[in-house]
C-alpha cells in the first residue's frame, strides 16, 4: 500500500506518497493539462515536497516520476514566457528557478528521476538536477533543451549541469542545435544511470535511489570513450588552452550559420564558457541575464508566436465548419515514381500509410521504389531505425505499371509532369479505374486545380496537394480548394497531410496557389536586377545575408530554369505586368540551361565546379549569354546591398498581401506559416505578415510606391496594404 502524505482541497502539480519501502514517490501532474509544463506555482510546489520528503524520517529517497502517461515534462509554459515583458520580471523568474533546483539537488535523500516520454528544456532541466536518472528505453523517451528554437536558452543551469556530466562538447552540441538525445546517447553520455523497459522503470528507479541513499556510487556509462576520445577531452576541455580553442571554433560556426541573426545560441555559449572559466555560480548570473534579454526580445517572440501558429494548425481541420470529419485513409495511390512521387510514398509508409506507386514502366516504377529503399537505408545506417522496422515499412509500398491494386485507394496523388492535358488524362484513369468516391490529389505548383477538376466526373473529389522538394525534408504541405471541392474531401487531404508529418495550410485556388504564387515576385526581381548589372553571387549573397537559406537565384537552379520558363507566361496571363520577368529566363533556356539537374545553370556543377575546388562558383559563361559584361574581381555592384535585399523582399512581401486580400489565405497566420516552412523566409522575423507589422503599413506603402515610381508597374502595391496604411491596422495585435 501507498500512503499519501499531502492532503488538499486542489489537487497540486507535484504530489509525494510514501511507500514502505521507505522510497518516496514524487508524482509532476499538472491537472487538467495533457503534459506536464513549468508554471509560476512549481517553485512553491517543489519547495513543499522537498519539505515533506526532508521532515518524514520513514522516507530514505525518492523517485520523481510523471503522471502523464507518455510524457515526463515538456518544459515552461510558453504562456507564461509569453507574458514576461519587462527585463526583472524575467531575471526574478530565472532566479526562482534557480533556487528552486537548488533545493532538489542538495537534498541529503537522493532522488531519482525515472523517465518516460519527453523531458525537454526545464523537463530535463529537472531530470539533471536530481542525484540520477533512469530512462525507459521507448521511443518516445528523448531528453533535449528546444530553447534554442525559440530564440531562448535553457534558464534553470541545465547546460551546466549536463556539461559537468557529459562534457563541453556534450552540452555545446544539444545547446546549440536543440537535438534530442536518445535513452542509449545519455547512458553512454554518463547521463543516466541506466535504461530499462517502461514496466519495471520506477522498480529500477526505486532500487538505484536506495542505494544511492547507503551510500553506493553511480556506475558509469557501460560503454566508456575510446582512448582518442579521452585524449581530446583532456586537451581541449581539461585545460584553459583547449578551453579557448572549443569555444573560439563554436563562436565562428555559429556567426557562420546565424549570420548573427539569431542572438540565443551566442548567449548560450557566454553561459558554458563563464562556467568553464569561472564556476558554477558565475555562470549562473550570466545565465539570469540571457534569459531575461532572450525572452522579452523580438527574435524570440517571433519565434514563439511560428510554435504557436504551428500548434494551432495541428488543431486545424482545414475546413470552418466543426461538424465536418475527415474520411478514413488507409491506401494512398501515388501516380509518377520520380523524385516527388517517391518523397510521397516515402513519407506515407514512413507514418504507417500503405502506398500502390505507379508509372509508365516497370524500369520507371523500379526506379520509385529504389528511391524510397534507399531513404530508409540512409537511416538504419545512421542507427535511426532498426532493419526490422525498415522492413515493416517497406511492406507497405508496392509498385505498378497499370492501375492493378489501386481499386483500394482512398487517396490517389498525381505528382506527373506540369501538363493540363496530361493531368487530365490521367484524371479519366483514376475516374474510370478506383473507386467512384476516391478522392484525387493533384501535386501541381502552379495550374489551377479548378481547370483540372474541370473534366472531372466527380468534381467535388478534387483537391490540390502541394508538397515541396524534396518531399522528406520539407515541412509543408499546401492544400488547395476549389469552390467545388467537398469540405469532406479537404479535411481528409488535411488529415492525410497531417499523418504525413506535414504542416498543413489550406488556400483557395488560383494560379500559383500562395507559394508558388508570392516566390515567382521575388525571383522576377533578381532576375531584373541580373539585367540592370548585379553579379549572380551578389544577389545571392545579398539575400542571404537578409536571413535567407539560399539566394533567389540558386533556388532558380535548384527549381530548375525550364520549370520557371514553363510557368512564368502562366503566371503573367493571369496577374500581368506585375509578374513580368525579363528575357533572362528564356535566353538561359534556349542555351540548354536547366540549372543543377542537367549541371548547367546560373553555376558551375559536376566535374567544372570540382575543378574550383569548395564552395559554390558562378558559371561565367552565362553573362554572355545574356548579353552582360562579365563582372571583374573589382566588380562593384551598381546598387546597395540593401537596395538588392528591398528590392527582392518587398516584391515577396507585396505579392503576400495580394494574396490575402484576394482571400487566397485563410489567414495572416497561415501565410507566415506557408513562407517561413515552404519557402525559407528568415524565421526570426516571423514570416511577411509580421515583417510587414515591423515595418509598419504606412512605411511599407512609402518604400513600394518609391519603387514603383523608378521600376512600373510591376510594383503596384496591393490594395489591402492601402487600406491598412489608411487606417493604421496590423495584422496581429
Amino acid at each position: 500500500m501507498t500512503q499519501t502524505t499531502t492532503t488538499a482541497d486542489s489537487p497540486r502539480a507535484i504530489r509525494l506518497e510514501a511507500r514502505p519501502d521507505g522510497v518516496g514517490l514524487v508524482t509532476f501532474d499538472v491537472p487538467g493539462a495533457s503534459q506536464n509544463t513549468l508554471r509560476p506555482d512549481f517553485g512553491a510546489d517543489l519547495a513543499r515536497v522537498c519539505d515533506e520528503l526532508e521532515r518524514n524520517p520513514e522516507l530514505r529517497a525518492a523517485v520523481l516520476v510523471s503522471g502523464k502517461p507518455d510524457g515526463f515534462v515538456a518544459g515552461a509554459d510558453l504562456d507564461m514566457l509569453k507574458g514576461l515583458t519587462s527585463v526583472d520580471a524575467a531575471r526574478q523568474m530565472v532566479e526562482a528557478g534557480h533556487r528552486a533546483l537548488d533545493r532538489l539537488a542538495g537534498l541529503a535523500k537522493p532522488v531519482v528521476a525515472a523517465i518516460h516520454g519527453a523531458a525537454l528544456g526545464g523537463g530535463f532541466e529537472i531530470a539533471l538536477a536530481c542525484r540520477a536518472r533512469v530512462l525507459s528505453s521507448s521511443k518516445k523517451t528523448v531528453l533535449g533543451f528546444p530553447e534554442v528554437r525559440l530564440g531562448l536558452l535553457p534558464g534553470l543551469n541545465g547546460l551546466q549541469r549536463l556539461a559537468a556530466l557529459a562534457g563541453l562538447q556534450v552540452a555545446l552540441d544539444h545547446g546549440l542545435t536543440g537535438k534530442n538525445m536518445s535513452p542509449d546517447k545519455a547512458r553512454r553520455f554518463g547521463v543516466a544511470a541506466d535504461v530499462v523497459p517502461e514496466p519495471i522503470l520506477v522498480r529500477v528507479a526505486s532500487e538505484l535511489a536506495l542505494a544511492l541513499a547507503e551510500g553506493a556510487a553511480l556506475s558509469q556509462p557501460r560503454k566508456s570513450p575510446p582512448p582518442v576520445e579521452r585524449l581530446k577531452t583532456l586537451a581541449l576541455e581539461k585545460n584553459p588552452l583547449g578551453r579557448r580553442v572549443v569555444f573560439r571554433q563554436a563562436r565562428a560556426a555559429v556567426k557562420k550559420s546565424t549570420g548573427g541573426r539569431y542572438p540565443a545560441p551566442g548567449r548560450i555559449l557566454d553561459v558554458l564558457e563563464t562556467f568553464a572559466k569561472k564556476g558554477f555560480e558565475a555562470s549562473r548570473a550570466v545565465e539570469a541575464e540571457a534569459f531575461a534579454e532572450l525572452v522579452t526580445g523580438d527574435v524570440s517572440a517571433r519565434l514563439v508566436g511560428i510554435f504557436f501558429a504551428t500548434t494551432a494548425l495541428k488543431k486545424d481541420t482545414g475546413v470552418d465548419d466543426p461538424s465536418v470529419a475527415p474520411r478514413e485513409v488507409r491506401k494512398v495511390g501515388v501516380l509518377g515514381a520520380g523524385l516527388m512521387g517517391a518523397g510521397i510514398a516515402y513519407v506515407s509508409i514512413d507514418n504507417g500509410i500503405a502506398v500502390r506507386l505507379k508509372d509508365r514502366d516497370a524500369a520507371s516504377v523500379a526506379r520509385g521504389l529504389r528511391q524510397v529503399t534507399t531513404l530508409l537505408d540512409e537511416r538504419v545506417k545512421k542507427k535511426r531505425l532498426g532493419q526490422g522496422e525498415r522492413d515493416q515499412k517497406l511492406a507497405l509500398l508496392s509498385g505498378t505499371s497499370d492501375y492493378s491494386g489501386m481499386r483500394q485507394a482512398d487517396v490517389v496523388v498525381e505528382a506527373v509532369f506540369e501538363d493540363l492535358a496530361l493531368k487530365h488524362r490521367v484524371l479519366a484513369e483514376v475516374e474510370a479505374s478506383c473507386r467512384e468516391d476516391v478522392i484525387f490529389a493533384s501535386n501541381t505548383s502552379s495550374l489551377p486545380i479548378g481547370q483540372i477538376a474541370a473534366r472531372a466526373r466527380r468534381p467535388e473529389n478534387v483537391v490540390g496537394m502541394h508538397y515541396f522538394s524534396p518531399v522528406h525534408k520539407m515541412p509543408l504541405l499546401e492544400v488547395i480548394t476549389t469552390e467545388r471541392t467537398a469540405p469532406e474531401v479537404v479535411a481528409t487531404a488535411v488529415a492525410l497531410g497531417k499523418r504525413q508529418g506535414k504542416t498543413v495550410i489550406v488556400v483557395r485556388d488560383g494560379v500559383g496557389f500562395y507559394t508558388s504564387r508570392i516566390l515567382g515576385p521575388y525571383m522576377n526581381e533578381a532576375a531584373w536586377l541580373l539585367t540592370e548589372g548585379c553579379s549572380v553571387d551578389g544577389i545571392d549573397r545579398a539575400l542571404v545575408a537578409w536571413g535567407w537559406p539560399v539566394g533567389p537565384l540558386t533556388l532558380l537552379d535548384e527549381v530548375g530554369i525550364d520549370v520557371a520558363a514553363h510557368v512564368g507566361p502562366i503566371m503573367v496571363g493571369a496577374f500581368g505586368e506585375r509578374m513580368q520577368p525579363p528575357a533572362t529566363v528564356q535566353k538561359l533556356v534556349e542555351d540548354g540551361r536547366k540549372g543543377r539537374k542537367n549541371d548547367k545553370g546560373l553555376y558551375l556543377y559536376g566535374a567544372a565546379a570540382k575543378e574550383l575546388g569548395r564552395g559554390k562558383h558562378v558559371d561565367a559563361t552565362v553573362y554572355g549569354v545574356l548579353g552582360l559584361p562579365v563582372p571583374g574581381r573589382r566588380h562593384k555592384e551598381p546598387y546597395p546591398v540593401e537596395e538588392i535585399q528591398r528590392r527582392c523582399v518587398l516584391q515577396f512581401v507585396n505579392e503576400a498581401l495580394h494574396c490575402h486580400g484576394e482571400g487566397v489565405l485563410r489567414s495572416a497566420r497561415d501565410g507566415d506559416i506557408g513562407a517561413v516552412f515552404g519557402l525559407g523566409f528568415p524565421p526570426f522575423l516571423g514570416g511577411p505578415f509580421r515583417y510587414a507589422d515591423t515595418l509598419g503599413a504606412a512605411t511599407l506603402l512609402g518604400q513600394i510606391e518609391a519603387l514603383a515610381e523608378r521600376h512600373g508597374k510591376r510594383w503596384s502595391p496591393a490594395p489591402l496594404l492601402v487600406e491598412m496604411a489608411k487606417g493604421h491596422r496590423r495584422f496581429y495585435g
